[in-house]
């Protein structure tokens, strides 16, 4: 079950953390994948992890909020594989501010990679699943789009926008066979929360670790090897029946 075999898989923001595991995943369950990063150094980590597990992987640059790069990679991965079976929006950054704080340039930046980003990727998959007769995508969404987190004004609003594109994009597509469903994580422990902390709490790195871990329900951040396992599931062809949904994987968040 939830075997990938042949697929081609593109993974956007695939050089750390979700990215990085969903790309490692999808190789090791048998797919072509394409490890897509503006940092081309890590997207090349990635598939050098890959290759040494026997996997099949190109390493691609691309910036996912710009319209010529995302055609270019998109244009390139169609010539060498002829299709693009699964695509994983997950690139994406983060902020903290309230709407107050937060300032025109944020808000701009936030916006090109987390909403551009995927309007633009989603853009071209779709274009070429249309072509060969089917495919699926799986945005990364947040439990930030579907409650309110102070101090995550831009965050928020950008996350509220994939879960909506997500639906639009199911819903456009349900008789095209071409799948669209998202992903709500809650704190995930990746590179990102280390540098967060190492750059706001020097020196209190481990307490703030704690503190932030503690405060999800199930009393810990959760780990970028569990998104990927449900990026796996909602991906594969045992997921067929199901499109147009945002799947929280929260410990607890949306529950309590």
């Amino acid at each position: 079950m939830f075997r990938l075999d042949g697929k081609v898989a593109a993974v956007t923001g695939a050089g750390s953390g979700i990215g990085e595991a969903i790309a490692v995943l999808f190789g090791r369950q048998g797919a072509v994948v394409q490890a897509l990063d503006v940092d081309q150094a890590a997207a090349g980590r990635t598939a050098d992890k890959l290759r040494a597990a026997g996997g099949r992987v190109d390493a691609r640059r691309v910036d996912v909020g710009d319209a010529a790069s995302v055609a270019a990679v998109f244009g390139a991965i169609v010539a060498d594989h002829e299709k693009i079976d699964v695509l994983v929006n997950n690139a994406g950054i983060a902020h903290v501010g309230t709407v107050e704080t937060t300032t025109e340039a944020d808000f701009d930046r936030v916006f090109r990679v987390n909403v551009k980003g995927i309007y633009l990727c989603a853009q071209a998959g779709v274009r070429q699943m249309l072509k060969q007769g089917g495919g699926v995508i799986l945005n990364m969404a947040s439990t930030a789009a579907h409650v309110g987190i102070p101090d995550r004004f831009a965050y928020s609003m950008s996350k509220g926008a994939v879960h909506t594109m997500t639906m639009s994009i199911a819903a456009d597509y349900v008789r095209k066979n071409i799948r669209c469903n998202c992903i709500s994580p809650a704190r995930v422990h990746t590179p990102f929360v280390d540098g967060y902390l190492a750059k706001n709490y020097p020196g209190r790195e481990k307490e703030m670790f704690r503190t932030l871990s503690e405060a999800q329900p199930i009393g810990r951040m959760g780990r970028p090897e569990e998104v990927a396992a449900l990026a796996l599931y909602l991906c594969s062809d045992e997921a067929a029946f199901i499109t147009g949904q945002a799947y929280p994987i929260d410990g607890g968040v949306l529950a309590t």
